[in-house]
Parts: structure tokens; C-alpha cells; sequence
């Protein structure tokens, strides 16, 4: 069946769409007057194909991490649990190790564990590393991964060159556990990577993989997609999405276009009126002339909206490749003093293993971890409170977040609406006029009339409706009780020229001026004038954590909260009354559209505020992507899911300070971890040179190695301290 759910309130709503653009005044481009937004929330998601379609990923690829182009989480996954496997029996072969332990392992051919199973580990294991330092060198832009390349490569030459018996330096072990500690960090690293090609895939998975095209002489078949032309008309049944942008030529239904307006409730469109590709007709089949398919469709703009968002973010460098860069120079520098000065000593052998010592001890273990482990515990330990961090530079930006711009449907609000109120008139009470509604709208699939029944048998209202009926485009009719009676909006009252009494008409107006949706309950008599004897008031529910969320951040020292919604502004302004206006929501934006989204942050951003954007729909993804932190709200769409740094799970937009907190108390230990790296190396650097060798105080590679080990203890049991902190919604 289908509503009008056109309300009193429809002089406020802004105008229609057009192709993805607001056109002011309420007046289609090649139509008559407009009856405004309906009201109501989504309806139910057509269905919807995990594919790629050529012409809808718009936007082409993304511009990737730079400096480990090419690189993929499961290529390092792989490689770590190789690595690993090989690196215990050349641990456990070890003589060094084996004098710590005091135990023996003798078995023929042992001496051949390390150099085998190491130069394994070394080529297999090693390789993205020494790859990485050659186009490190290449770029002359040394850091990571030119020392950790440099590193492995001389503690390779030197346990092969061992083996062979040029010296009795045996670094097996070492390398093997720095290859395989390396891979681990860089395993968590790469799970970020390739998230914009995701939130453009989820762009092309709203639209279906096949439409059914209208022939002219009426016959409908089925073709892919991409088969389809301009100027083709295609059938969208109920519940369907529409294939590609165009006119309606026959039909009329409410469509859901949620996904890429923002707009909460199900817009009427009828012959002549705009549709817009993966928009949802909700209650009625259309015929739609396509003009626009491929690259040109609105969801493709959308589609390049987030793909020029994500390129134009800042690539952070991460604060572990600085490090990286200065200790190489500074290993590189006293590894060739060292070398010189002990060469010029005349003693050759102490030349190679001081040198050696040095490398070895400045291997970036600890300084390798120092941020991969922060991040993979932090994102461990927010996921049990329903905080999903993909991204891991988003979590170090929140804490310099100073303003937070929320969408409103259905992350402030349910994103459904339910009875807000309910007034009666001709002495009718209003018990009556809702059990009577209720027993109306029983058959009916629109989510307002879901909303009226919900509310009437929650009370224990009910009724039974025989002889359902549906006016089509303007509401239903039931018989109740020997009754005929009508549910619908202003359209329905203006067809049957009902009479609407003036208590009525006052209560209504005063609920269509805070943007509620309308529905009257009309009772037809056998003659004479129908008349109104009930009215409901229909809303967007606010969540009631919300207000929680924003006093939350006030105390996080957030200097401003805006909400941005593509809504009408009378519903938007409603919503921020109800979330305390004045003390809480500093500045709205009500209707706007995708491109205004992305604008908006922009412009705040333009302002000197680092925006964190918090939002569930298609049309919030370029802005999530903008933002200097976007953050999903779980229970949205895969594409503002994917095109998100951070997701919360839960819903509960209250999450959004437990991110703040998280990203504070992982950010000091990411400091305090670079921080023990660094000075653990301007201590024990020069001890690997020798520096205090006239006073007999020397390092062995082995202890060297011990020491190295022991850094990288130490920044694990500091990053574990972060278990103290509270995430835990509503908690602070």
C-alpha cells in the first residue's frame, strides 16, 4: 500500500530533490506544486549485490600508503607465521641461547638449523624490508625500513660469513626474531591500508547487479545493469532499488532516499519527479526513463566526493619513521666510526664486532613496537566496548579533536520514528482514535503506519479492520467496529475534503511548526462531510544517551558541537531543543545535501578546528572521509562504515568519548614507548662502540642483543597499562 505522508508541516521542508541537488521553492523542474517531504523513517533496504560494477566505482583507485605501496595485511600475515615457526628451532639451536638456558641440544646436522632455516627467514621473511630500504634509498628518504633492511642484511653476513668460519659471530637467532617481531608490527600496519577502495565498493554494492527493462511494446525483461542506455525505461517493483538516475515516466511511490540525501522520511515521487540510483521504492512499482548512468549518476558523484576527501587527507607521517630516520643516521654514523677508529687501532676482529654490536643494538625493536603495539591493544581493548578502530592514525588525531559535527538521523536520532503525541476531538478519546488507527494501518507495510500500531497494542489497544484499502498516494481505509474510517496526511484530507475541527487544527500546526510528520484519523460517514476525530504526531526519536554524548565532550574540553542533517530546518531545530540547544549543540545545518556535508567540515576545518565527523549514511561518507577523524556509527551503511577511521558499534553516540579518552592514553604511551626507544639507544650505542672500553666496560653482541630483547619487554609492559582505561559508555 501507500501513504501521503505529505504533513501541516510541509510549508517548512525546503523543496525536492533534483538529481541529487535541492531545488528551493517546492516546485519540480518540469512539474507542478509538490506536497512536500513525507514523513516517516527508512524503509526497508531493497536488495543489494556485493559486486563492482565498472561504472560505479567512479572515483578509481586509491592513492594508497606511498611508502608501502603494493603491500597487503596478508602477504605480512603470511609471512609472520612462517617466519615465526622457522624462528623457534633456530632459537632453540642456538648455543648462546642454550649457555642461558643451561641446556643441550646435539642432533647431526644442527649446525646447519641457522644457516638454513635463517637464510629462509632472511629472504622470505626479509624480503618487503629490503625492498622497502632500497626504494628508501632510492627516494633519499631513509628511515624504518632502511635500517631494519640494514640490519637483518649484516647480521646475515655476518652469521653466514660465521658459519662458514670467518668469525664466531653467531646472529642467527637474532635475525630470524627481529624478521619475524618486524612482520608483526607491520602486519597490524597494512590492515588500514586499502580503505578507500572499500567505501567506494560499498558505493557500487547499492546498486542491484540486474534491472528489468520495459521493451516498447510493454514487455519487461531482465538485464545486467550495465547494459542499460539512456533513454531506456526500466521497472522498479516495490522494495527494489532504482538501477540508475531518471525521470519517473508511470507510477508513483515513496522512496526512500535516506541513503544519499540524509532526508529521515520516505519522499512521494510521482510521474515527472527525479529518482536517483540505489534509492528505495518503498511501497508501489515505477517505471523510470533513465538519463543519467555510469560516471554521471549521483552516487557516482558521491562515489568521487569520497575519493577526492581521502586523497586530500594529510598522509601523517607516523611519529616511529622519524625516529626511524634519525637513529639510522646516528647508527650509520657511529657503526663507521667504530669500524675506522677500531681499524685504525689495530685490531681488526674487535672492528667487525663492535661494528656489528652496533647495528645490532640499534635494530629498531623497540622502536619498531612502539606504536604498532599501543595500536593493536588499544583497538583490542576498545572493541570490547564497542569501539571499532580501523584506522590507526584516526585514533592518534582524536585527541587533538576540538570540535565534533554530528549528523542527526540516526546518530543524535533512531533514524525511526515512533508517536510523539496524540490529540482527539468530537468526543472521541484518545485511547480511541489510536486503537482505531492501529486497527487501520495493520496491513499496512509503511513505516509510519508500523510506528501507530506499534504504539497502539504496546498500550493494549486493539481492534479489527476488515475491507482494507489503499488510496494511493494518499493513505488507507479500513472498516472498524461497522465504521469505515481513513489514515493519511494532508493529501488524504484535501481529496476527501474533510473537515478538520479547530482544536485539531491547533494542536496539528503546533506539531507540523517542530517538523513532526502529520497522520489524521478520518471518519467516512454513509453521507455527509468526512471529519477528523484524531491526529498523531510522528518523530524522529532522539536517542537518550545523546545528551549524555554531548555534556561528555563539554567536560573532554571539546570547544564546539554542530549537527548537520539533510532534514527540513523545523525538524532539525526540534531535535536540537530537545538536545538542550543552548548549553549543548553550538551551531546547525539543516538540509543538506552530500556535497554540503563534505563542504561543511571543510569549512570548519577552515576555521582552525580539527573535526571529528560522526555520522551512518551513504551521504555522510565524503564528509567521514574529510574529516580529520570520521567516525561510523555501527548500525549504518557499509559505505560510511568504510569510509570511517573509527566505528562505534554500539550505536551509542556516548562511544565518541571513549575514543577521546582512548586516544589521550595511547597516545602518552605511544610518546613514552618512542621516548624509552630513543634514549635506551643514546645510552647503549656508544657502549656497543666501545666508548668505555679503556675502562674495561665493553658490550658483546650477545648482550647486545639481551639489551635489544630487553627494550622491547619494557615497551610491551608499558603498553599494557592502557587495560586501566575506561571506555565503557557513560563511564568517566
Amino acid at each position: 500500500m501507500r501513504h501521503e505522508h505529505g504533513t501541516d508541516a510541509d510549508a517548512g521542508t525546503s523543496g525536492t530533490q533534483h538529481h541529487g541537488h535541492q531545488v528551493p521553492g517546492g516546485e519540480h523542474p518540469g512539474g507542478g506544486p509538490h506536497d512536500g517531504h513525507a514523513g516517516g523513517a527508512g524503509a526497508p533496504d531493497g536488495p543489494r549485490g556485493g559486486h563492482h560494477h565498472a561504472g560505479h566505482d567512479a572515483a578509481g583507485g586509491h592513492g594508497g600508503h606511498d611508502k608501502h605501496a603494493g603491500h597487503d595485511p596478508e602477504q605480512f600475515r603470511r609471512k609472520f607465521w612462517l617466519s615465526l615457526a622457522l624462528t623457534v628451532p633456530i632459537v632453540a639451536t642456538s648455543h648462546m641461547v642454550m649457555d642461558w638456558f643451561g641446556y643441550t641440544l646435539d642432533f647431526p646436522g644442527m649446525d646447519w638449523v641457522g644457516p638454513v632455516l635463517g637464510s629462509v627467514v632472511f629472504f622470505y621473511g626479509g624480503w618487503p624490508f629490503l625492498v622497502g630500504g632500497v626504494r628508501e634509498v632510492r627516494d633519499r628518504a631513509p628511515g624504518m625500513m632502511l635500517l631494519i633492511s640494514m640490519a637483518i642484511t649484516v647480521a646475515y653476513v655476518a652469521s653466514m660469513a660465521t658459519s662458514l668460519g670467518a668469525f664466531d659471530l653467531d646472529f642467527w637467532w637474532e635475525l630470524a626474531a627481529l624478521v619475524t617481531i618486524m612482520l608483526l608490527g607491520h602486519w597490524q600496519e597494512m590492515k588500514a591500508i586499502g580503505q578507500a577502495q572499500g567505501a567506494l565498493s560499498a558505493l557500487a554494492a547499492l546498486l542491484p547487479d540486474d534491472a528489468e527493462r520495459v521493451d516498447p511494446d510493454g514487455t519487461v525483461h531482465g538485464v545486467a545493469v550495465a547494459e542499460l542506455r539512456l533513454d531506456d525505461v526500466v521497472l522498479v517493483r516495490s522494495g527494489g532499488r532504482v538501477p540508475a538516475d531518471g525521470r519517473i515516466v508511470d507510477g508513483a511511490a515513496e522512496l526512500d532516499e535516506s541513503m544519499i540525501t540524509g532526508e529521515s522520511r520516505p519522499v512521494p515521487r510521482g510521474v515527472g519527479d527525479r529518482v536517483v540510483a540505489g534509492t528505495v521504492a518503498t511501497d508501489s512499482a515505477l517505471r523510470v526513463r533513465i538519463d543519467a548512468i555510469g560516471e554521471d549518476t549521483a552516487l557516482a558523484g558521491i562515489g568521487r566526493l569520497v575519493a577526492q576527501a581521502q586523497a586530500s587527507s594529510g598522509r601523517a607521517q607516523v611519529l616511529a619513521d622519524r625516529f626511524a630516520a634519525m637513529l639510522f643516521y646516528v647508527a650509520t654514523a657511529a657503526a663507521l666510526v667504530t669500524f675506522a677508529v677500531w681499524l685504525a687501532l689495530g685490531d681488526p676482529d674487535q672492528s667487525v664486532i663492535r661494528t656489528v654490536t652496533v647495528l645490532v643494538i640499534a635494530c629498531p625493536h623497540a622502536l619498531g613496537l612502539a606504536i604498532p603495539l599501543v595500536i593493536a591493544l588499544s583497538t583490542a581493548l576498545s572493541a570490547k566496548a564497542g569501539i571499532l578502530v580501523k584506522d590507526r592514525l584516526a585514533l592518534e588525531r582524536m585527541r587533538t579533536v576540538d570540535a565534533v559535527l554530528f549528523d542527526k538521523t540516526g546518530t543524535l536520532t533512531k533514524g525511526t520514528h515512533t508517536v510523539t503525541a496524540t490529540a482527539a476531538a468530537g468526543g472521541v478519546s484518545e485511547d480511541e482514535v489510536l486503537r482505531v488507527a492501529g486497527a487501520v494501518e495493520a496491513d499496512s507495510e509503511h513505516p509510519l503506519a508500523k510506528a501507530l500500531v506499534a504504539v497502539a497494542q504496546d498500550r493494549g489497544l486493539r481492534a479489527v479492520a476488515r475491507d482494507f484499502r489503499s488510496l494511493t498516494g494518499r493513505g488507507v481505509q479500513a472498516v472498524v467496529d461497522g465504521t469505515t474510517w481513513a489514515v493519511g496526511g494532508p493529501a488524504l484530507l484535501r481529496e476527501l475534503d474533510a473537515r478538520v475541527p479547530d482544536e485539531l487544527a491547533t494542536t496539528t500546526g503546533t506539531w507540523s511548526q517542530r517538523g513532526a510528520a502529520v497522520l489524521h484519523l478520518v471518519r467516512l460517514p454513509q453521507a455527509g462531510q468526512p471529519v477528523a476525530v484524531g491526529a498523531f504526531a510522528l518523530e524522529d526519536e532522539v536517542r537518550p544517551e545523546a545528551r549524555d554524548a554531548i555534556a561528555e565532550l563539554r567536560e573532554q574540553g571539546v570547544k564546539k558541537i554542530v549537527m548537520i542533517t539533510g532534514d527540513a530546518r523545523p525538524v532539525a531545530e526540534a531535535v536540537a531543543a530537545d538536545l538542550r540547544f543552548r548549553q549543548g549543540v553550538d551551531e546547525v545545518f539543516a538540509e543538506v545535501l552530500p556535497a554540503d556535508k563534505d563542504k561543511a567540515v571543510a569549512d570548519l576545518q577552515a576555521r582552525g578546528l580539527r573535526v571529528a565527523m560522526v555520522g551512518d549514511g551513504v551521504n555522510d561518507a565524503p564528509a567521514l572521509a574529510r574529516a580529520d577523524v570520521g567516525l561510523a556509527i555501527g548500525a549504518g551503511t557499509d559505505v560510511a562504515i568504510e569510509s570511517a577511521g573509527v566505528i562505534l558499534a554500539s550505536s551509542d553516540p556516548r562511544g565518541v568519548t571513549g575514543v577521546i579518552r582512548l586516544s589521550r592514553a595511547s597516545y602518552r604511551k605511544m610518546i613514552q614507548n618512542l621516548a624509552w626507544a630513543a634514549g635506551y639507544n643514546v645510552v647503549a650505542i656508544p657502549l656497543a662502540a666501545g666508548v668505555l672500553a679503556w675502562a674495561g666496560v665493553t658490550l658483546s653482541p650477545a648482550v647486545g642483543a639481551v639489551l635489544m630483547s630487553a627494550s622491547t619487554i619494557v615497551v610491551a609492559l608499558n603498553a599494557q597499562l592502557l587495560r586501566r582505561v575506561t571506555l565503557t559508555p557513560g563511564q568517566h
